[in-house]
């Protein structure tokens, strides 16, 4: 036998097979619409359009058989109650913030952040192999929810005020725009918390219905125009050092889907999480330097603010851990690997990106950074 025309033809003939075989799988898997409820308007590109972005995956995955629709926060539910329209089934799919719900439980919060708690990196880490995703879907699995991780913003900005805080007393009286733990921390330091939706904070920063607000860092809150009424920006976003959005599935809904396509909707969801956080550093040097140019006002909090806020955090866990068994079980968990991760990162990444820090500078001007010249 001629051993080139057996082989030619051997791969003519897988080529053949496989032409024919993928239609037939395709044509065997049933057309699936769902609708996705997200807590975010459309105008943020980047935390809303994080769903569209594992939507448009998850079609291309399926051949277009497995469609998902995105809705901005309102359009079905207010951005607020994404978890009860997952939950009872009024839509399939939700994209949101899980320590939106803390009023259900504080539990939610360790889906997303909490004060002092691990950055991006960390957070992973702790969710794909610190055992993190494992007692999260325990807890999901009481609200009727299976819940994949879809998205983050990095650590975040300390947020929008009127006027400076150089003390703890800066802090009394203020009415403040923020989510999660952290309005329950600041309380303790005599902060009047306000959760508004991302949509609505500008309005209520405008009419002086709240004195601060913080949503997540330059290149959002520029699209927002929160510079316009407070022009005092705070940095870090102690609150917040890596939140993770979530994908909510209605259980039911879940276990109802081919293996093939809940496998395209994690995949498609792991995407979005690398691509929200890509698109974030992207953006965020130069929306800063716009905002700074507009005459935003950078500060960071003082050492006296940072220490009074970590002191009422671990006062608050105390609290927290001491009546509520659910929390007390993921916290252990979550702040042994915080711990570990901290002794780890300071030893090669704290010190790197703080020897950066000093070294480069940017040059007046938006130039190249001392030490490097411009090509060209």
């Amino acid at each position: 036998m001629d051993r080139r025309k057996f082989l030619k033809s051997a791969g003519l003939g897988a080529a053949a097979a496989g032409t024919i075989a993928a239609p037939a799988i395709a044509q065997s898997m049933p057309e699936v619409k769902w609708r996705l409820a997200s807590s975010f308007p459309k105008a943020l590109d980047t935390i809303f359009g994080a769903a569209e972005v594992m939507a448009k995956r998850v079609a291309a995955l399926t051949d277009n058989k497995f469609q998902i629709r995105a809705f901005a926060g309102g359009e079905i539910v207010p951005p607020f109650q994404v978890l009860d329209a997952c939950q009872n089934a009024t839509v399939e799919l939700g994209h949101t913030a899980s320590y939106y719900y803390i009023g259900k439980d504080p539990t939610f919060a360790f889906d997303t952040a909490v004060p002092f708690g691990l950055n991006y990196r960390q957070m992973n880490a702790w969710i794909i192999n610190g055992g993190g995703l494992q007692l999260l879907r325990e807890f999901f699995k009481e609200y009727n929810v299976y819940n994949i991780p879809s998205g983050n913003t990095g650590t975040q900005m300390g947020g929008w005020f009127r006027k400076e805080i150089k003390t703890v007393e800066d802090l009394k009286g203020l009415k403040m725009r923020i989510g999660g733990f952290a309005g329950q921390v600041l309380t303790k330091l005599g902060v009047v918390p306000q959760q508004i939706p991302g949509g609505d904070i500008y309005p209520a920063l405008e009419k002086g219905t709240i004195d601060a607000a913080e949503w997540v860092g330059p290149y959002d809150d520029e699209k927002l125009g929160f510079q316009k009424v407070a022009k005092y920006y705070y940095y870090p976003g102690w609150w917040e050092g890596g939140p993770m959005l979530s994908t909510y599935v209605n259980m039911k809904a879940w276990e109802s889907l081919p293996a093939a396509y809940q496998n395209a909707l994690e995949v498609a969801c792991a995407e979005s999480n690398t691509w929200m956080m890509a698109k974030y550093d992207a953006g965020n040097p130069a929306a800063l330097r716009r905002l700074i140019a507009g005459g935003a006002i950078l500060r960071p909090f003082t050492r006296e603010v940072m220490q009074a806020c970590y002191n009422a955090a671990n006062e608050l866990y105390e609290e927290t851990n001491a009546k509520n068994p659910k929390f007390k079980k993921i916290f252990d968990s979550y702040m042994s690997f915080r711990n570990d991760q901290i002794s780890w990162f300071r030893v090669a990444e704290a010190s790197y990106d703080s020897f950066l820090s000093a070294a480069v500078r940017p040059a007046a001007g938006g130039g190249a950074p001392k030490g490097q010249t411009k090509k060209g």
